[in-house]
């Protein structure tokens, strides 16, 4: 483990942030394995446990890593006014304008992840992007899923964070018009799944739609309407430890 993870004494807070790093660094692994970053950039952050409530910190990615390069000790700690309180590096500003943002609107959201991976980020690319009711797998999602085609620029300061926190509303996925997509969950890995299984979901509706034929559709009554952690209905975590056993084993220094 880096210095950043022996250097607090091993209080409860400090033994849930250094596992939150973990998680996280895993989460950049398997994303840039999965083809889900736009080079250097894109971001995914997670709330700090124990903190005051006048005081929240959260986990980022420093500006100029690629994913593969991200690991538990060289996420930095910064607050929600975007400084940058613990760690070595750069807050990109359109990540502090997405995140904190988020954070700031949604407590509970305390996991957010911005990526832009091939087949959700096709699908914002649609004059009319929309899940279809077609896959099992859409029962489940569609209720959770946001579309906003108001954003016409990179998020560029507060105003344009708290209209994508709007757009977001209740919501755990938003679609974002002609940019990616953004994944809010209550941890690490029920938003890495949920955006895991939505990305899936959205590659199989993408290549159905390409062969010309219409698309089926499920009944309206078979869909599942939940809105709660979607690790409540799937196997969220035993995902995300799948993940890590494998990356244990081939790239350990995610751990560093």
């Amino acid at each position: 483990m880096s210095a950043i993870l022996h250097a607090r004494s091993s209080t409860d807070a400090d033994l849930a942030e250094a596992e939150l790093r973990r998680d996280l660094a895993a989460v950049f692994r398997i994303a840039a394995r999965e083809g889900w970053n736009e080079q250097i950039g894109n971001h995914n952050s997670v709330m700090l446990p124990g903190q005051p409530a006048d005081a929240p910190l959260f986990l980022i990615n420093p500006r100029g890593l690629l994913f593969q390069e991200v690991a538990a000790g060289n996420l930095i700690v910064c607050d929600l006014d975007g400084r940058v309180v613990r760690g070595t590096g750069e807050l990109r500003r359109v990540a502090f304008h997405i995140h904190a943002r988020i954070h700031l609107a949604r407590p509970q959201a305390a996991c957010v992840l911005h990526v832009h991976p091939r087949w959700l980020t096709s699908l914002s690319l649609l004059e009319a992007p929309a899940l279809a009711l077609a896959h099992h797998n859409n029962l489940l999602l569609n209720d959770r899923v946001a579309i906003d085609q108001e954003g016409h620029a990179p998020a560029g300061d507060t105003a344009e964070g708290d209209r994508l926190a709007a757009a977001l509303g209740d919501k755990s996925i938003l679609v974002m018009g002609g940019h990616g997509v953004t994944v809010a969950g209550p941890t690490v890995h029920d938003a890495f799944d949920e955006l895991f299984i939505a990305e899936r979901t959205c590659m199989y509706q993408l290549t159905a739609m390409a062969t010309g034929q219409p698309l089926r559709r499920l009944p309206d009554t078979a869909r599942r309407r939940w809105h709660g952690a979607w690790g409540e209905k799937l196997d969220a975590r035993l995902h995300l430890d799948a993940w890590r056993r494998v990356l244990d084993r081939e790239e350990p220094d995610y751990l560093t």
